[in-house]
């Protein structure tokens, strides 16, 4: 097999690009597809879910809520993502496995790190669902923790903007693309790319990430083959 990786899905790679909101069937598809390409060539690829296209613990519609209890709401959404990215991987002809840190043990495997490791040594490829498993846990730092426990070479963040920017793009037109850029810059400029707690999980376990825009077709098999697209964190 090739080099291990972890992706990280954000909410929005499963909703309806306009509405930002559910899940869209086509949108999926395309997503499933191009991963089922790349995982074709021999690369081993283990997903992290998002579930902010359902739900996120931070959200206007979790205001007053107990965090603890909407955060667990989210993990509940990332499931239902992890599901459907299943269902389409499958189709797309590349075997699946669910495992979620919440034990849902009709829908999905419990997470076990030797087993999921097994799994993408068998050539499958591996979803990973609710979160840590603990609230206050962003699912940027289930990417870096997953990928650590697994021994990914990279973590590849999936977003809708091109990279990393010195500025924030939808409110300054001059904002401009950071090509390479490293781990202590983020979060002493506090870049945009995941929370402090996810980038210092990365930066202790000599983990890259790849920032990079799913919107644009082919940038998942080319963050997977390691080809220049996006940002790259060191």
């Amino acid at each position: 097999m090739g080099n291990r990786v972890v992706l990280k899905l954000s909410g929005e790679a499963f909703a309806d690009p306009e509405l930002n909101y559910g899940i869209d069937a086509k949108t999926v598809t395309r997503v499933a597809e191009e991963v089922a390409e790349v995982h074709a060539e021999g690369h081993e690829i283990a997903i992290v879910v998002g579930g902010g296209n359902i739900f996120r613990g931070l959200s206007t519609e979790a205001q007053g809520m107990d965090r603890a209890n909407a955060d667990y709401m989210g993990m509940l959404a990332t499931v239902i993502n992890a599901l459907a990215i299943r269902d389409a991987l499958e189709r797309a002809g590349s075997p699946t496995r669910v495992q979620t840190a919440i034990t849902i043990q009709e829908v999905a495997e419990p997470y076990i790190r030797l087993r999921a490791i097994r799994h993408l040594e068998k050539g499958r490829i591996v979803v990973f669902a609710g979160g840590t498993g603990n609230p206050f846990f962003t699912t940027d730092t289930t990417a870096a923790l997953r990928a650590a426990e697994i021994g990914a070479s990279i973590v590849l963040k999936a977003t809708k903007v091109d990279g990393v920017y010195d500025a924030d793009p939808n409110a300054d037109s001059g904002a401009a693309l950071i090509e390479d850029v490293t781990y202590l810059d983020v979060i002493a400029k506090r870049l945009r790319v995941m929370d402090s707690t996810a980038i210092t999980m990365c930066m202790d376990n000599d983990l890259p990430i790849r920032v990079f825009n799913i919107g644009e077709p082919g940038n998942i098999a080319r963050a997977v083959r390691g080809e220049q697209v996006g940002t790259l964190v060191h």
